[in-house]
């Protein structure tokens, strides 16, 4: 008797993205950058244009999820549409496509689904975890071992630092530490609102930035999850992929092999936030995961 299949679809701030699975096997696995809380922080409204550019992506993938007899959709909003005031048009539009009406789900939900889908495959013994996902608005972390014991989301995200902070081509250095700071304050926050964090064995990193970063370390010129997936970033490696990315202007900084046109000028943001995170916890490497908050939408739906 074969396994139900459910499906997850998360409309993150930077990027849609689609997961089919059975909790034992993923069938489709589906990104796209659209961009859906560009301007966001400025306007406190989501554009027509960024809304276009979900709806676009949904309809993919509602042809994709057509071919499969699901158990179940769960698709979620996350930090864009939490700022935005024009959110229910954005849930409106997004529900005419698909047929099912995003969760407008809170940090603490953002962190707990991550952590489930990052340790799934991960020996609680190797833990406590710490799990931080750097999105587009916000960054989530938890922490725990076999499940998340305390979890805290942060307005830090690869969109949001890049257009408050960096206004120059290439990045001025001022820009870069207003970055770096502004980090330090809120992984303040986490250190005193999630103290066990600070006693993680092993730091788990998930989303675009940090498999970037992996993807530009390894030198990879197509994406291969099964390179980056549980790769070891070591401090090392964050650091000069740092001093990469944001000393270069855009036009150097899109050559990078590993580097997705579509976070080419998100990524100072992304890479001050990845370089903080790993200078405040001390940590030696990161174990980059690509299972993540959609791993967490399809297991949250099992029996």
């Amino acid at each position: 008797m074969s396994k139900p299949i459910y499906a997850g679809i998360d409309c993150g701030t930077n990027s849609t993205r689609l997961i089919i699975g059975d909790g034992a096997t993923t069938f489709e696995r589906e990104m796209t950058i659209t961009g859906l809380g560009r301007g966001v922080d400025a306007t406190g409204r989501l554009s027509d244009e960024g809304i276009e550019r979900v709806r676009e992506a949904l309809v993919r993938y509602s042809s994709i999820m057509d071919d499969y007899e699901l158990a179940g959709v769960r698709m979620t909003a996350t930090s864009a549409a939490r700022d935005a005031e024009n959110r229910d048009a954005f849930f409106d539009v997004s529900e005419n496509t698909v047929g099912v009406r995003p969760e407008l789900i809170s940090g603490e939900e953002e962190a707990e689904l991550s952590f489930l889908g990052a340790t799934a495959e991960l020996d609680p013994a190797d833990g406590p975890f710490l799990v931080f996902d750097i999105g587009g608005g916000s960054t989530e972390f938890a922490v725990g071992s076999s499940r998340m014991e305390g979890g805290i989301s942060t307005d830090m995200g690869s969109v949001r630092f890049t257009e408050k902070y960096v206004e120059s081509d290439p990045p001025r250095p001022e820009e870069l530490v207003a970055c770096l700071s502004v980090a330090e304050t809120h992984l303040d926050d986490v250190a005193r609102e999630v103290p066990m964090a600070m006693a993680a064995r092993q730091l788990v990193g998930l989303a675009g930035t940090v498999s970037t970063a992996a993807a530009v370390e390894i030198g990879l010129a197509e994406y291969d999850r099964d390179q980056i997936h549980h790769f070891r970033l070591t401090r090392e490696a964050v650091e000069d992929v740092y001093r990469t990315l944001v000393t270069e202007s855009r036009e150097d900084r899109k050559f990078n092999p590993g580097l997705d046109e579509g976070r080419v000028d998100t990524i100072v943001g992304g890479m001050c936030i990845l370089t903080r995170i790993v200078r405040y916890f001390g940590a030696e490497d990161i174990l980059v995961s690509e299972a993540d908050i959609l791993d967490g939408l399809v297991l949250s739906q099992m029996p």
